[in-house]
């Protein structure tokens, strides 16, 4: 998972946060002579501070530091108090809760752990309707030709497996022309991590047909039940994956798009956490799709906020990536 050196993670340990009064772990011996008290610098504990209050026998009550002057030359400290007291030396008192912090409590949990910001940085090039499987006309079922065209390239990944492989990760597309006859295409290649998935298209006659799940790499395109009477091209689509499992817009703390100041007034689709995936569910960390073309010189940069199940001690692969593919 993301694991960062600086992961915040403020859990289980004691805090500070409410409003009654506690006991602190300073006890002292030393002389209140009216409202100053001199402490030996062998006191045991915690350090007093300007506004800890003063308990103990003789020590009027609600009394508290409220100037320190530090240790002198005899190994005294000397503080100036609220309230006058005049308490003998060598009488044991205790310090209590600090009086400028309102009363603080402690507190048996945390608020943490907390999670982190993504920057996604990203200049898509111009979608290409051919650039995957340049157009055919198959005469039966079976695997289409891939071609990789414009802004795609041929790579031979390392168990061997020849892919098509995308400028970023995008939807790919199918168009069928005029006067063709719809059919089921399963797209199977491979996310920006080298998952395995596959996704089912069925293509509307004379149309282009989205898909939904992010591709990075293409490794065949299988047209089923029979052939094509009219020629068929896969290429890519304006819909972009994020690079970490997005459920809600309220994730998106900026979204901006080709230089602009505002939000882009793109689409969202949150991750699809249907466990376990399949060809037809959609992608498993989300899409966005800006709200104009892409041309290779706009740029997206999208600021995501990462909860904790996604980043930091807590994180889970799911958390962090979604789902596993299908």
């Amino acid at each position: 998972m993301p694991q960062f050196s600086d992961d915040l993670f403020l859990g289980n340990g004691a805090t500070y946060m409410g409003t009654g009064n506690y006991t602190a772990t300073s006890v002292f011996t030393g002389t209140i002579a009216s409202t100053t008290l001199t402490v030996q610098s062998t006191q045991s504990g915690d350090p007093l501070v300007v506004g800890q209050y003063i308990t103990g026998s003789s020590v009027t009550a609600n009394t508290y530091i409220t100037a320190a002057t530090g240790q002198n030359s005899s190994g005294l400290n000397t503080y100036t108090l609220s309230q006058s007291s005049t308490v003998s030396s060598n009488t044991t008192m205790y310090a209590a809760g600090n009086a400028l912090l309102g009363d603080p409590a402690p507190m048996s949990l945390g608020v943490g752990p907390l999670g982190r910001v993504y920057i996604w940085d990203t200049i898509p090039q111009t979608l290409q309707a051919a650039n995957i499987a340049a157009s055919q006309t198959p005469a039966a079922a079976g695997a289409l030709t891939l071609t990789a065209g414009t802004s795609a390239t041929s790579v031979v990944r390392s168990d061997g497996t020849t892919v098509i492989q995308l400028d970023v990760p995008r939807a790919v597309s199918i168009f069928l022309t005029t006067g063709g006859t719809p059919r089921t295409y399963t797209v199977s290649g491979y996310d920006y991590y080298g998952q395995a998935m596959s996704e089912q298209i069925t293509t509307v006659a004379a149309a282009t047909t989205p898909g939904k799940k992010a591709f990075y790499q293409v490794s065949s395109v299988v047209g089923a039940a029979g052939g094509s009477t009219t020629a068929v091209t896969v290429g890519t689509t304006d819909v972009l994956g994020f690079p970490v499992r997005v459920i809600d817009a309220g994730y998106l703390v900026s979204n901006v798009w080709n230089n602009t100041l505002d939000n882009d007034a793109g689409t969202f689709v949150g991750a699809d956490m249907t466990n376990p995936a399949t060809s037809t569910t959609g992608d498993v960390r989300g899409t966005y799709k800006p709200s104009n073309a892409t041309n290779g010189s706009k740029r997206l940069v999208c600021c995501i906020a990462v909860p904790a199940i996604g980043s930091g001690p807590n994180a889970t692969r799911t958390g962090a990536l979604g789902v596993t593919q299908a």
